[in-house]
């Protein structure tokens, strides 16, 4: 570990701790988390996978989730936030093109965030083709179209947005999807912060408005067949670092609530909250949750390590990546059954004050649900099923052909 990531490890860790001050507030206030985003880029926390030879720290994944975690445990939003962020870099780490690798990985390590503007309201067509496009105005490629779930985008310098091909000259790849990167601050962008979800209000995953804005230089971000497997686990171990960090924040807060409580019930054990043995079991149930998303985002992170490093030697990883999607899916089950079951456990270790508003304890919940919603976990045990007994290998829209294409939008 370097000096300079050790220097900025401690920045983080400040920042972390200034969001874990106001968190709670913040779930009734609505104050945004600008200021402690704009810190932690400024501090290295978006070069954190940056390569060294690219200005950046390089760590490996388990670093990535274990930091991920230490955010979320401070302020679930912040994880959410710079998903989009940490999914470019990886993007951006596995592109062949050196020139776009080493154009855009230098302005990450010199501070500049992504956000990200993938999906819409509603499906433009029966091949999920996008409603954005990517058309030309005097010749130079521009984005026009509106997004929602834009999550990330409202605090970021660029964006990567979804996009079909609307240029009836490029015969190769007109109405085909491609991604490609905006300027977060032109005055074609229009950010609506009216996400109105019932967790992570945070995140800025509201709608964005698109003007006919300049795609940039280097601008073609998109997803090859090569990275999509590493890819899907990723963006999925993202949420799962956020939810064990909620749930490491439920042990922290049902702690603090035990420790600050005077009066005890009638059928309790003891005098004291401290000493009452249903109440010390409650902090047991919310430890092993906590535990348990630990050691499954640990496995999960280091077996995605471990499939990258396949590839990295030029050797097949598909099988590598298949088996990680597997444990990763097999981890979000579990991961999402514990916090949500800590969310709701929390109020055991109070009395009837706990649900006052003020408390904001309800807020580890439904940050838990509402991260339990993407890439929804219901259809998991049976991708998992399908593939243990009938060796299955899990599919998506992704694996189409359509939605593997890429095109060169370079301005």
């Amino acid at each position: 570990m370097s000096a300079a990531f050790q220097s900025s490890l401690a920045q983080f860790r400040r920042i972390f701790d200034q969001l874990a001050s106001k968190a709670a507030a913040r779930s009734h206030t609505h104050e945004s988390v600008h200021e402690e985003i704009q810190a932690l880029a400024a501090a290295g926390f978006g070069r954190l996978r940056v390569p060294v030879e690219h200005g950046g720290f390089g760590v490996d994944l388990p670093t990535l989730f274990e930091l991920l975690a230490e955010a979320g445990r401070a302020d679930s939003n912040v994880p959410q936030i710079l998903r989009g962020h940490f999914t470019t870099v990886e993007i951006l780490r596995q592109s062949p093109s050196a020139e776009l690798r080493t154009h855009w990985l230098r302005r990450i390590a010199n501070g500049a965030i992504f956000g990200n503007a993938q999906s819409e309201p509603a499906a433009a067509s029966p091949d999920f083709l996008p409603t954005t496009r990517l058309h030309r105005v005097a010749g130079r490629p521009v984005i026009s179209g509106v997004k929602y779930y834009s999550t990330g985008a409202l605090y970021a310098d660029y964006i990567r947005v979804a996009a079909t091909v609307d240029d009836p000259g490029d015969t190769a790849n007109d109405g085909k999807v491609t991604f490609a990167v905006v300027a977060a601050r032109d005055t074609g962008v229009t950010h609506d912060d009216d996400w109105d979800g019932i967790g992570q209000r945070l995140t800025g995953s509201g709608t964005t408005h698109f003007d006919r804005v300049p795609v940039q230089d280097n601008g073609e971000l998109g997803r090859s067949k090569e990275n999509l497997r590493s890819i899907q686990a990723f963006v999925q171990l993202v949420h799962l670092a956020n939810l064990a960090g909620i749930a490491r924040n439920v042990v922290d807060d049902a702690a603090e609530l035990v420790r600050s409580r005077v009066r005890t019930n009638l059928h309790a054990l003891s005098e004291r909250p401290t000493d009452d043995p249903e109440v010390l079991a409650v902090l047991g149930h919310l430890y092993r949750h906590a535990q348990t998303a630990d050691a499954l985002l640990a496995s999960a992170a280091a077996g995605l390590e471990r499939a990258n490093q396949v590839a990295a030697a030029g050797l097949d990883a598909e099988e590598d990546y298949v088996r990680n999607f597997i444990d990763v899916s097999a981890a979000q089950v579990s991961i999402i059954e514990a916090v949500l079951d800590a969310g709701a456990r929390i109020f055991n270790a109070g009395g009837a004050s706990t649900i006052r508003e003020g408390t904001s304890l309800d807020r580890h919940w439904r940050n838990a649900r509402t991260l339990a919603s993407h890439n929804p976990v219901v259809y998991k045990p049976r991708i998992i099923g399908d593939f243990i007994l009938n060796g299955t290998t899990p599919k998506s829209n992704y694996d189409r052909e359509r939605a593997a294409t890429t095109t060169n939008v370079s301005g």
